[in-house]
């Protein structure tokens, strides 16, 4: 990869920290499965993929190397797809924009060219306006979409995300929870004092008491978009992931959020494959998860559970708090449980799932039952 003297003189290069790196891998291998299962619909004739704040798509990780971002990896992936003689008759469209016209000169450089059913929109202005000029697109007829929401701040313009929110669609929503925590106790400025209260929509003597608690900034985002749910027909299904630095500290959640509960159950799956079969790759203080014997009469088992990175045994005691003693569960009941968690996984991981309950709680797994031990599990949050 070679990058022009100009690009980099001029600032259109930024950092890539590992958990930057990241995101653009979970985004990446997301796109890859969402595209293919839908260019396999027959009710799907064209996608749609937008990064509305896309940067210049190239990036300096901590090595000093060059790596791609989300907006070249995105668009190599599905140019070569889209050349597959089973998707002659399916269009790809993605639109790349960022408020600065010199990045979006660099991010072009990088891009593969246009053809008969694949092509790329690129544009230079605030990426609120790019939404709003595009959301007719969602009355096309079998057209899916995917946005990607990623502002450098925590900057959240619901007036513009809200119209794909209510449409068949995908959304993804950076949220840069460190920049709250950081700036809303020092906010003076009154044009920043405004932004915060507009992403949380709580005025700014609320958002001090939240801010103290990355948790419950993430919660009030997952609660506006429930908000969102009223008006529209349909259920809307959400996911969490949270990227840490190097001295796990959460930089910020990635909220995923869409009405189709295949796409949640398909989210989920790639990003715990991303993550190494965890919900995060926050690294672990203490030794694995360990079961203890209670001796104080409320619990038979005791565990430790890190809720910022959970795991598969989180998962197993999870199902063995919901159905204990249960005999001859429909496996079709357990997973459904998992498919609308907000975190927790169940394709992709079901045999090791099963494995752990087997394993730990003495479950007794047929073909299509299970049947669980009488063990309840008292579950003690890490500190």
């Amino acid at each position: 990869m070679i990058i022009d003297e100009v690009y980099v003189n001029n600032n259109c290069i930024d950092k890539a920290h590992p958990h930057t790196v990241k995101k653009f891998e979970l985004i990446e291998k997301y796109v890859e499965a969402w595209a293919q299962k839908l260019l396999n619909n027959p009710k799907c004739d064209k996608i749609i993929f937008i990064d509305c704040m896309s940067n210049s798509g190239v990036y300096i990780d901590d090595d000093g190397k060059n790596v791609f971002g989300t907006p070249i990896r995105v668009a190599k992936y599905l140019s070569n797809v889209m050349q597959n003689l089973n998707y002659r008759n399916k269009k790809a469209e993605l639109y790349f924009n960022d408020i600065d016209d010199f990045k979006i000169e660099c991010l072009k450089k990088f891009l593969p060219p246009n053809t008969e059913n694949f092509r790329i929109i690129c544009s230079a202005k605030d990426g609120n306006e790019l939404l709003k000029e595009i959301k007719y697109k969602l009355k096309e007829r079998n057209v899916h979409y995917l946005l990607i929401y990623d502002p450098f701040q925590a900057d959240i313009d619901w007036d513009a995300i809200e119209p794909f929110l209510q449409h068949w669609g995908e959304v993804i929503i950076n949220h840069m929870v460190s920049d709250s925590r950081r700036a809303i106790p020092q906010v003076k400025n009154e044009l920043k004092k405004q932004k915060y209260e507009k992403t949380y929509n709580e005025p700014l003597k609320e958002l001090l008491l939240s801010c103290k608690s990355k948790d419950v900034l993430d919660a009030r985002i997952f609660e506006l978009i429930n908000q969102k749910e009223q008006h529209t027909h349909f259920k809307f299904y959400q996911a969490v992931c949270s990227f840490y630095n190097k001295k796990n500290s959460k930089i910020y959640s990635l909220i995923y959020c869409t009405s189709n509960i295949e796409g949640l159950k398909l989210f989920k799956k790639v990003a715990w494959t991303v993550f190494g079969g965890k919900s995060s790759l926050k690294k672990a203080n203490t030794i694995e998860q360990q079961l203890e014997l209670d001796f104080t009469g409320n619990a038979d088992v005791q565990v430790t559970c890190d809720e910022t990175c959970y795991t598969i045994k989180d998962i197993a005691t999870y199902l063995q708090n919901k159905f204990c003693g249960q005999k001859n569960v429909p496996f079709i009941d357990v997973w459904k449980i998992l498919d609308e968690h907000p975190i927790f996984p169940s394709d992709g991981f079901k045999t090791e799932i099963k494995e752990e309950l087997k394993s730990e709680y003495g479950a007794i797994c047929s073909r299509n039952k299970i049947s669980f031990s009488n063990r309840r599990v008292s579950v003690h949050e890490k500190s």
